[in-house]
């Protein structure tokens, strides 16, 4: 039966370049496409620059021109790194557009009509100098829990803490370095408490992953708010109906993006009708792809908006994890903060595109870009195992048999077990288990080299008796290579159409696989792709740090001068760590038992990423002995562990075993 299939991915924020962590999405996204498109349905992939909000009004002030004119370049040069990273969206539109205005103004409209809208004042941070009330984002200051310097304003990165910008202590301004003031405002609300049990059985219905789904029980359980989406002038974005200075916050009309992509794809394609898709009652699916830091707003803000509006909810929000390089965070120092327009410099974008292919799964995981493996992967998969199959054969059927294969290879054991692969195969694409759907192609790949390696065709084409016998052995190879190409073209594009000219045949799909090409005269075969080389990998790491530029001031400015009895009042001691464990719902935190000398006291530390547990049993550290005990949301935390480096795997607690003893003080 023939799906009507609708596929977005989240939208990249207007204010920067595209980078790999938002092409691991966006090609996840486009070889889910690709493979529903050559299985024979019909399915429509959008997307578009999300273009509101401070932000953006701001970098466009600091470029010194209209939001417009900025959002306008920042599109065109997006539009480019995809198309040359071939991903290929129907249409791709900005949220700064009339008919995202049009439906946000509808879903809004008929939100309030049916009382999911509050109205109540409220009291927030406003920059007395840019005359601007400050997002949580462009408020830093100490965290109100633990007392850490230059945290946002809405969590804190020490100890996970999240709270309103108002609870900041010695609060300022991101954009001027003024202190913020407190002013009255009224504020639109959504009451998403409205819809709570509509969401709990949604997000239980198979629309979620289940990882997603036991993180959103941990929200129902925390209790459901109201939503603030309203944000005062100055602010770039769409005016809520019936207002002059208040604007839609851009998480409102964000995600409508995505229909008002789909929208505008409509109007210009007979034949394709927004309701047949965005109907409630819609047989149609919608997809959404997305990163596991936004789910929050897909998952719970966008299915509620959807619902009391109308319209239907999605098919399915498919989160995915991170992507890391070489084991860590994308860096700028280490150059593998890597910009799509600088890979494509450099490398070809189908080999990051297989790469993706065999690492991803359906799961939340983080994905590691090991450049290492990269290099040893591509090399060794599609280099000597897929293309090498018709290297090897190919000139033995155009240099003696005119270019002719065989007539009768449909019954070979090697043909039918490729074949029979693709329902397996399809499945693995369908449940995005990409990277079984690699080892299942490659395996295959691998029993076709053998073939080719035990008949040794090069040998018995020297012996006139044995032509025909090379021409079958060929032809088998060669189907083979045609079958691979099907289930590896949604990664794999550019090689694909290669090998269609190759075989002189229309562009292939899904249902090609079952289909051999015998008696059928193929052209000659030309290189198909290069090995990577380690140098290219270096220019690209080295010219990712060349584009950063020098910093010409510290990070971030130094505190207030402090006397030496302040300083003499921090009590330094070796602790022996005698225990540590994961902290369940923590991203960052080690729990640490610590041995003082006959004292033990309880640790949490942001250190995770640099040791496992394991690693630090019976080793020794330094703490903050006399810090006093501080309430987290894991457990009470009665010291700190002090810590160098720039983070990351780059983190160093660890004490030399030079004599010290626990409880032994560090001076």
């Amino acid at each position: 039966m023939t799906r009507k299939i609708l596929v977005t991915s989240a939208l990249p924020y207007a204010n920067g370049s595209i980078h790999l962590g938002h092409m691991l999405e966006h090609i996840q996204t486009d070889i889910w496409t690709r493979f529903q498109k050559m299985s024979g349905h019909q399915c429509i992939s959008v997307c578009a620059d999300d273009t509101h909000g401070t932000p953006i009004m701001l970098r466009a002030q600091k470029e010194g021109i209209s939001p417009e004119a900025f959002i306008a370049a920042t599109r065109e040069e997006h539009m480019s790194d995809f198309v040359d990273f071939l991903v290929d969206y129907d249409n791709y539109h900005s949220t700064h557009s009339d008919e995202n205005r049009e439906l946000s103004e509808l879903i809004y409209t008929r939100l309030d009509q049916a009382g999911h809208i509050a109205k109540r004042t409220i009291s927030q941070l406003f920059d007395p100098e840019k005359e601007m009330f400050l997002p949580d984002r462009f408020v830093k200051g100490e965290c109100p829990k633990c007392g850490t310097a230059d945290q946002n304003g809405d969590n804190c990165e020490s100890c996970g803490a999240t709270y309103t910008p108002t609870e900041l202590k010695n609060p300022k301004s991101v954009v001027s370095g003024a202190t913020p003031v407190l002013k009255d405002s009224e504020h639109f609300f959504f009451k998403l408490t409205n819809f709570e049990a509509m969401l709990k059985s949604w997000t239980r219905g198979d629309h979620v992953q289940q990882q997603i789904a036991n993180k959103l029980d941990e929200w129902f359980d925390a209790g459901l708010e109201e939503w603030d989406i309203s944000r005062d002038a100055p602010y770039f974005g769409f005016k809520i109906p019936g207002t002059e200075d208040k604007y839609f916050y851009v998480w409102v009309d964000a995600p409508i993006g995505y229909m008002a992509s789909f929208k505008n794809l409509c109007d210009k394609t007979p034949g394709l009708e927004f309701d047949e898709f965005w109907q409630a009652d819609s047989n149609a699916e919608v997809h959404h792809f997305i990163g596991k830091d936004i789910v929050y707003f897909h998952t719970l803000f966008w299915p509620a908006m959807l619902d009391g509006a109308g319209f239907r909810k999605p098919t399915k929000v498919h989160a995915h994890g991170f992507l890391m390089v070489n084991g860590t965070k994308m860096s700028k120092s280490r150059g593998t903060f890597i910009k799509a327009r600088t890979y494509l410099n450099h490398l070809d974008p189908e080999y990051l595109r297989y790469y993706f292919l065999a690492k991803l799964s359906s799961r939340v995981d983080d994905l590691d870009l090991n450049l290492d493996d990269f290099v040893s992967r591509v090399n060794a998969d599609l280099v000597n195992k897929y293309v090498n199959i018709a290297s090897r054969c190919a000139s033995f059927i155009t240099k003696r048999f005119d270019g002719q294969l065989s007539s009768d290879v449909a019954a070979h054991p090697l043909v039918l077990e490729c074949q029979q692969a693709a329902a397996t195969i399809a499945e693995h694409f369908e449940q995005k288990e990409f990277g079984r759907a690699v080892r299942d192609i490659m395996a295959l790949a691998d029993k076709a080299n053998k073939y080719v390696d035990e008949q040794e065709p090069w040998v018995k084409i020297k012996n006139p008796d044995s032509a025909a016998e090379v021409q079958t052995i060929s032809t088998v190879a060669l189907n083979v290579f045609k079958i691979l190409t099907v289930y590896l073209k949604p990664a794999i594009p550019t090689i694909a159409a290669k090998v269609e000219s190759f075989f002189n045949i229309e562009p292939l799909t899904w249902q090609d696989s079952q289909t051999l090409l015998q008696g059928h005269t193929i052209n000659k075969f030309k290189p198909m792709i290069k090995r990577i080389e380690s140098e290219q990998i270096n220019a690209m790491i080295e010219d990712s740090k060349e584009q950063q530029a020098p910093v010409a001031e510290l990070a971030e400015p130094l505190k207030d001068e402090i006397s030496f009895d302040d300083f003499n009042k921090i009590d330094l001691r070796i602790a022996k760590i005698v225990n540590a464990e994961h902290v369940e719902g923590a991203d960052k935190l080690l729990k640490l038992q610590l041995d003082l000398g006959g004292v033990t006291k309880q640790v949490f530390a942001g250190i995770k990423s640099a040791y496992q547990p394991e690693q630090l049993i019976g080793k020794l550290t330094v703490m903050v002995a006399n810090l006093a005990p501080r309430k987290m949301r894991f457990g009470m935390s009665e010291g700190m562990v002090l810590a160098a480096g720039p983070g990351g795997k780059d983190l160093w607690v660890l004490h030399p075993d030079d004599g010290a003893e626990p409880g032994m003080r560090v001076k």
